[in-house]
């Protein structure tokens, strides 16, 4: 009994220590049921921000590795095999290119230039916002990534043969060989050269007046800027001579001349005011329009936004206002069709009002005067097929289709062509082993097979929205959402603008470049020098 009351006792005693225990091993399981999961998550974060940066890291040297070793050896061309020959190095040949199998033909490139040109960044150039290298990625980086060997000429197509299925190419370079010209026979030939700018006959436009298409039009762009602007600094010049030369006239309210007049209005801003203080106040922007309004391609909010931020940026719009002529020192235009001819001084003239057709393009609308009725472009079927012909296909700005000439449409088609020619590759396989079937029950079979392939489904045009920089980090954008688009505009656009240009780009490498260049120009600000 009393060893019982003992270790009644000693319980009693103990009876506190183990309620303090419990009370701390519940509060130790309390905290850790509430301290764990923020613990867990930070982890979780921390991982994937590790698992990211290890991945990108891992990608960009990928990437430069990829880029720095091409194919060494790689198959030559088979004599058994169909020839594409591809015209042009713009955004439809380009696409085509990285997107068509050379395993199943024979690839020839003949291009003026021997670069692909990433043309939407082209206004940041002539303001030297990036380095025209940085847009520029040469057609030989593509092709010499290919397993099988893609020839490559600088040269121009001056005229297509269809009866005998053979091109002439001349060498225009300045430095040129004993042999300067010379035919290419094709089995399939595909036109992507582009368009060229579009002068409406306007007197002067060509001599005095600087397009925005090409690399040497952004250098020429950017030297004549820095004239004007030099000029205007020099001694003894007249009130209405520095007026002048500081008047910057950009006629087209397309998204090219906004997003020059943006880019201009920019480096005056943030440059030219520390730079040339004492003119900086003197610069003018004007920018002319036909149409009652610019960027026709936009919603109503959008375009609303658009002026009214040019007009914050003292920016002059003139809508419905139309050139007449151009001078060395002039621009003549008209308000409307019965206003008076007005005389505009200026120091420099962009000129950004569409596009024309080439004289290639003329030759062959001149040889199929039945089937090619239409100025603009080439007539092509919902297969990218010329009418009038069956192994002549045209994209890009040279054809003419419902879509509007932009490079999202011509890329698609690039790729859509090539889905095209690996179909054609395998109907003449089919075709092939129809033939040489023994029974009747493989022949069956070989003919369900052919028929598939040769059900190919016609080019149809996925819209991925319009994007247009309008200046003070600023842009906006027309997407396509649910039934309808979403209009966006701001500083927040523009973040989403200069991702989807870079997410755009054709490699690695130029991604770096432009990235690197905006970089550069946030800490360093603009190169002003005039070359």
């Amino acid at each position: 009994m009393q060893s019982v009351q003992r270790v009644f006792k000693v319980a009693s005693r103990q009876a506190p220590i183990v309620q303090r225990t419990v009370q701390q091993r519940f509060n130790t399981t309390v905290a850790s049921t509430v301290v764990k999961p923020k613990r867990s998550r930070w982890k979780t974060v921390k991982t994937v921000a590790a698992v990211g940066a290890t991945g990108f890291v891992g990608l960009t040297f990928y990437g430069m590795y990829y880029h720095r070793h091409p194919t060494e050896n790689p198959i030559p061309a088979d004599p058994n095999k169909k020839t594409v020959v591809i015209l042009g190095s713009g955004w439809a040949s380009t696409s085509l290119l990285k997107s068509i199998d050379t395993n199943l033909y024979n690839v020839v490139i003949v291009s003026p230039r021997n670069y692909f040109l990433f043309t939407p960044l082209l206004p940041s150039c002539t303001v030297g916002t990036i380095d025209i290298r940085s847009l520029v990625e040469p057609i030989r980086f593509i092709t010499r990534h290919k397993p099988n060997e893609v020839k490559v000429y600088e040269a121009e197509c001056t005229d297509v043969d269809p009866e005998k299925k053979v091109i002439t190419i001349v060498d225009n370079s300045e430095i040129k060989g004993e042999s300067a010209t010379s035919t290419i026979p094709y089995d399939y030939l595909v036109i992507g050269i582009g368009a060229q700018s579009q002068t409406f006959g306007i007197k002067g436009v060509e001599e005095y007046g600087c397009f925005l298409k090409e690399v040497w039009d952004a250098q020429k762009i950017r030297t004549k800027l820095m004239d004007c602007i030099e000029t205007a600094a020099f001694p003894g010049q007249t009130p209405e001579e520095i007026e002048r030369l500081l008047h910057m006239v950009v006629v087209g309210g397309g998204p090219t001349g906004i997003e020059y007049a943006a880019e201009l209005h920019d480096f005056l801003v943030e440059d030219l005011t520390h730079w040339y203080p004492e003119l900086a106040g003197k610069v003018k922007i004007t920018l002319v329009e036909a149409m009652p309004n610019v960027l026709p391609a936009f919603s109503k909010q959008l375009i609303d936004y658009t002026e009214s931020t040019f007009k914050e940026q003292h920016i002059s719009i003139l809508t419905k206002t139309a050139v007449k002529e151009v001078r060395a020192k002039e621009i003549i235009v008209q308000k409307g069709q019965d206003g008076e001819k007005e005389a505009i001084p200026y120091g420099l003239l962009v000129w950004a009002t569409g596009n024309t057709t080439r004289p290639l393009i003329k030759k062959l609308m001149a040889r199929y005067p039945d089937k090619q009725t239409i100025r603009r472009g080439l007539a092509v079927d919902d297969w990218l097929r010329m009418e009038g012909s069956q192994d002549i296909y045209v994209m890009g700005d040279a054809s003419a289709t419902k879509y509007a000439p932009t490079a999202q449409v011509a890329a698609q088609q690039g790729k859509y062509l090539a889905r095209v020619f690996a179909q054609l590759h395998d109907v003449e396989q089919y075709e092939a082993e129809v033939e040489k079937a023994k029974t009747e029950e493989e022949k069956a079979k070989k003919m369900r097979r052919l028929q598939k392939a040769q059900n190919i489904k016609p080019f149809h045009y996925s819209h991925q929205g319009s994007l247009c920089y309008i200046g003070s980090d600023k842009a906006i954008a027309d997407l396509p959402f649910g039934p309808g688009n979403l209009a966006s505009g701001g500083v927040a656009t523009f973040a989403f603008w200069r991702s989807a240009y870079i997410s755009n780009l054709f490699s690695a490498r130029n991604k770096w470049l432009v990235i690197t260049d905006w970089t550069k120009k946030a800490f360093w600000g603009r190169d002003i020098s005039r070359e």
